[in-house]
């Protein structure tokens, strides 16, 4: 067993809660009124962390049997860390942690975890052929507080040093978790105890490295000179020790510890605008494993760690504010460069097409976001727009079905309106499909938000839900109706970028400019780059092939962490779009379709006249739908 392929890098053991930290920056806790929800708890956070920078890491701990764990397990699966041993505990809750930011000192803390999941890690939770799995184990501090988690650990380490893993430690000392102050007061970071020192001091010997503040060197050696501490922590350990030292960097002690500073190497970091310090010291940890794992040597793994540190601490959240590991390679090609990583319009980029949720490598999307159309059909056939919600509702089913029966698993999607499709909306929402909703004011132009500022609507949308904008956009309009629209659009991926929610952009040669030359749309696209608007997602009218491979030089350019492009279509006939269709067979940046019309305008009529029945309405459309699919997959299989 020692001997077998090791097909995880690191396993951590330790806390792993939900976060609530308060939206207010500056806010008393008491007076804060809405909170983000992010994986949260120092080991959560490292295998999150560990994960996104490359490394293959795996979570042992325990979440409830509730939504908050399954929350939980599902970051992680996200971000590929194996969590086959993230035990689902029947007969306990997530742990939660509710956090606010005052201003760069005050950081109000309080940690729910009163008979919590993630305490109750037994020693029989610990399964060996699963340590011996990973060339490393790193636990944090909190597991050592109580008799079970600490048995547990131990059983873990045990384990670790038969298998030859190597071993590490993060002190993360919470004199809360330790019954050491009063319930409420999670922000305190050092209270001397002997007792813990003394429980600390007794497992130093089972690791290779060893990390903390010097305020945790401070418990661990039982000193508030730190140097002392150390000297106290190496009578216990021959451990590498890594001590961070705040916005000055970190220090690394391999052998014995100096007796003055002047003799202590300095690992620097660069020096950021902090925002919120909470979780600096996990995404610190992130950064020194995957350098001390890939053994790339001191120097390298504490420039990861800093700088790690850097960026966590310019942002807001923990595990949501680490960054990748492409991000971070970027960042330090550069940073001395980039003071205030939270305004690097490059590196934000990087850290919102970097940390997506979900791969949509293809997408036959059924468009019925329409309003005005449906409106319009609902007044000729004499019935109240009351029914639309209904036949939205019907729509859905006829996609669902369509759906299944072409085998179009996470490859499906829809486009649906608020004002009458919110029932829809709400019934797919979470079923893993591609949701579009639509901002714009129908027929707009110069562009109008149909519900008003676009940050008063995003707050109340699922993060799924995808923005989509409409605009009727010509480069040879006015400069006052360009410079309107412009301004507008800017505001609405500015608002994307804030929210986290994808931006789709719709672009369509407006019908009173009889010059529908197709290179506008490649000119109107490549405006919008150098405005700097990145969208997600473009939308555009079937194009030739020359023109396809013409925008897709122009994404690869401009961004090439763009999903890629759906294509229109405008209530063209089939025969229309399957030419269409066939132009974009070469061209890898089209990812599919977003039609409507064509699918369902003839059959909804029918229906508003009542000359169809709701199954006859679902069969038609579910059939059109498929024809389409059909027509997509001639001219590019579907993986």
């Amino acid at each position: 067993m020692g001997t077998q392929h090791k097909v995880l890098d690191v396993i951590c053991i330790g806390r792993i809660a939900v976060d609530f930290y308060g939206q207010q920056i500056g806010s008393r806790l008491e007076d804060t009124s809405t909170f983000a929800k992010y994986l949260g708890g120092s080991s959560g956070n490292v295998a999150y962390g560990t994960a996104i920078q490359g490394l293959k890491s795996g979570m042992l701990a325990r979440v409830g049997d509730e939504h908050m764990g399954r929350f939980l397990r599902e970051e992680l699966q996200r971000v590929g860390a194996d969590t086959r041993f993230l035990i689902t505990d029947k007969q306990r809750l997530t742990a939660l942690v509710i956090l606010g930011i005052k201003d760069q000192e005050t950081f109000p803390l309080i940690f729910y975890r009163e008979n919590c999941a993630d305490m109750a890690l037994i020693p029989e939770d610990i399964d060996e052929s699963y340590i011996a799995s990973s060339r490393a184990l790193a636990i944090t501090g909190t597991h050592l507080s109580h008799p079970n988690t600490r048995a547990a650990v131990l059983k873990a380490l045990e384990y670790a040093q038969k298998h030859g893993l190597r071993t590490a430690l993060d002190i993360d000392y919470r004199p809360v978790l330790w019954g050491l102050t009063s319930l409420g007061d999670g922000e305190t970071r050092f209270i001397a105890s002997e007792k813990v020192t003394q429980e600390l001091q007794e497992v130093l010997h089972h690791f290779n490295l060893i990390v903390g503040t010097e305020e945790e060197f401070h418990i661990a050696g039982g000193s508030t000179d730190t140097l002392t501490a150390l000297k106290n922590v190496r009578k216990s350990t021959p451990a590498t020790l890594v001590c961070k030292r705040g916005a000055q960097g970190c220090s690394v002690f391999e052998g014995e510890i100096p007796h003055h500073w002047e003799f202590v190497k300095l690992h620097s970091g660069v020096r950021v605008d902090v925002l919120n310090v909470l979780g600096a010291g996990d995404a610190f940890m992130s950064g020194l494993l995957r350098g001390y794992l890939n053994d790339e040597g001191w120097e390298q793994a504490c420039r990861y760690a800093n700088a790690c540190g850097a960026l966590v601490v310019s942002r807001h959240g923990c595990a949501p504010a680490m960054p990748t590991k492409i991000e971070l390679d970027d960042y330090l090609g550069r940073e001395h460069s980039v003071p205030r990583p939270d305004r690097d319009t490059r590196l934000n980029h990087l850290h919102r097409v970097t940390t997506r949720k979900q791969q949509w490598p293809e997408l036959c999307v059924f468009a019925f976001d329409h309003r005005k159309q449906l409106a319009d059909m609902a007044r000729d056939a004499g019935v109240s727009e009351e029914r639309i919600p209904k036949l939205k509702l019907l729509l859905l089913q006829a996609a669902q079905q369509a759906a299944q029966e072409s085998g179009l698993a996470h490859k499906s999607g829809i486009l649906a309106d608020t004002t009458y499709g919110q029932d829809a909306l709400n019934t797919i929402t979470g079923q893993g499909w591609w949701i579009g909703r639509p901002i714009e004011q129908p027929s707009s132009r110069p562009l109008r938000l149909e519900h008003g500022n676009i940050g008063s609507q995003l707050i109340d949308w699922p993060i799924e839900h995808i923005v989509k904008c409409l605009v009727f956009y010509h480069p040879q309009d006015s400069a006052e109706l360009r410079r309107q629209q412009d301004e507008l659009i800017m505001d609405v991926y500015q608002g994307c970028c804030k929210s986290g929610h994808e931006l789709l952009l719709e672009v369509i040669l407006p019908e009173d400019n009889r010059d529908k030359d197709e290179r506008y749309y490649i000119e109107t696209m490549s405006h919008f780059y150098q405005l700097g608007i990145q969208p997600d997602w473009w939308k555009l009218p079937p194009l030739s092939a020359e023109n396809w491979q013409q925008v897709g030089k122009l994404i690869e350019t401009q961004d090439p962490y763009c999903r890629g492009v759906l294509i229109l279509g405008l209530d063209s006939p089939e025969a229309i779009l399957k030419a269409g269709f066939s132009a974009a067979a070469q061209a890898p940046w089209v990812k599919g379709f977003a039609v409507g019309r064509t699918i369902f305008a003839q059959a909804s009529r029918h229906w508003l006249q009542g000359e169809l029945n709701d199954a006859e309405l679902i069969s038609q459309v579910k059939q059109n739908y498929q024809t389409l699919i059909g027509y997509w997959r001639d001219c590019r299989p579907l993986a």
